[in-house]
């Protein structure tokens, strides 16, 4: 598991630049499907087909593969990039990280004199890729390029550390559930979703074309297990986290206790989540078209949108599991 988690976090793939990691999970998945294809918004659509003889509606699992990023919007006369941010990126979090551009060249982001860090935002911060003027920087770097954290992942036992685990580690379960996968009543489309970070577009747009009878996305959600953190349920190493709530998505009771009772009976650990804001793909995926039965299997994650973000194995096993024996199982709500 931590192998193909390091690969598809130390990957290159920010939102509506997802070809390098579209590759690389397709290659994981070759030969364990009956199709794969790309749709034209860069989604990967893997169909599983179903054991069912009856006619039955397919079931949607969704992890988004592309990541947080910073797309370069001018150079100046001295090398130093400008940029606007590519999904939810924090200013806090942005000082003194590296980062690396699609030409492989690397840089460090750091901001202007500031008299208070209160006054940080992104239009006084700058990438420093070691340009001496812009002529320079133009042999690695075009207006529109993004630059994402240069951030290798690390283990710290059951627990891991790396950039993009949003949703890199969602993708690792749909891929590692695909593996183990022999017996799923109904097809299964797996889809590995583009442009997540900059408002579910991949999800949506997918989901309409398939018209799944559920819906599953698979996601990080935030804990409240750090010093003096937000009040929140939710801890690494407490199990899979089934959602109940977040601000796209209220899950439907039909789902969440199907979930519930599936992991009970497995003896599959999971706890309850409820996230005060944020949203996964769930949120488009039961809004298309009449309405889908849609829901949430979590990742705990720390850190989320930082260039550390951490997860802990243990959950990650559970939420393969618990997938798992969801897709044993005959959909028919």
């Amino acid at each position: 598991m931590e192998k193909i988690i390091k690969k598809l976090t130390e990957t290159y793939g920010p939102s509506g630049r997802e070809d390098r990691i579209r590759e690389v999970i397709k290659e994981e998945v070759s030969g364990l499907a009956d199709e794969i294809r790309t749709d034209y918004l860069g989604n990967l659509i893997v169909l599983k087909k179903g054991t069912a003889s009856e006619e039955t509606r397919p079931v949607m699992l969704a992890a988004h593969m592309d990541e947080i990023g910073l797309m370069v919007t001018h150079i100046d006369k001295d090398g130093f990039l400008r940029f606007t941010n590519v999904g939810g990126v924090g200013p806090s979090r942005l000082v003194g990280a590296r980062v690396v551009l699609p030409s492989g060249k690397k840089g460090v982001v750091f901001h202007e004199q500031l008299k208070e860090l209160k006054e940080l935002d992104l239009e006084k911060m700058y990438i420093d890729i070691g340009a001496e003027n812009q002529d320079e920087a133009r042999k690695h770097v075009t207006i529109g390029d993004i630059a994402i954290y240069d951030q290798p992942m690390v283990s710290l036992g059951n627990r891991l550390v790396a950039k993009a685990m949003d949703d890199r580690i969602g993708c690792a379960v749909l891929i590692s559930a695909l593996k183990e996968l022999k017996n799923n009543h109904n097809d299964v489309y797996f889809v590995f979703t583009s442009q997540e970070e900059v408002g579910i577009r991949g999800a949506r747009t997918s989901a309409y074309g398939l018209n799944p009878g559920l819906g599953i996305a698979v996601d990080v959600t935030m804990t409240g297990d750090t010093p003096e953190a937000k009040k929140m349920d939710v801890k690494l190493g407490g199990g899979a986290a089934i959602k109940v709530k977040d601000s796209s998505l209220i899950t439907s009771p039909l789902v969440k206790d199907m979930m519930v009772e599936i992991a009970e009976k497995a003896n599959i650990k999971y706890q309850l989540e409820v996230l005060a804001r944020g949203g996964t793909d769930a949120g488009a995926i039961h809004l298309t078209r009449e309405g889908v039965l849609a829901g949430c299997i979590s990742i705990p994650c720390r850190y989320v949108h930082s260039p550390a973000e951490m997860v802990d194995l243990r959950d990650v096993e559970a939420a393969v599991a618990l997938l798992g024996k969801i897709l044993e199982e005959k959909i028919d709500f």
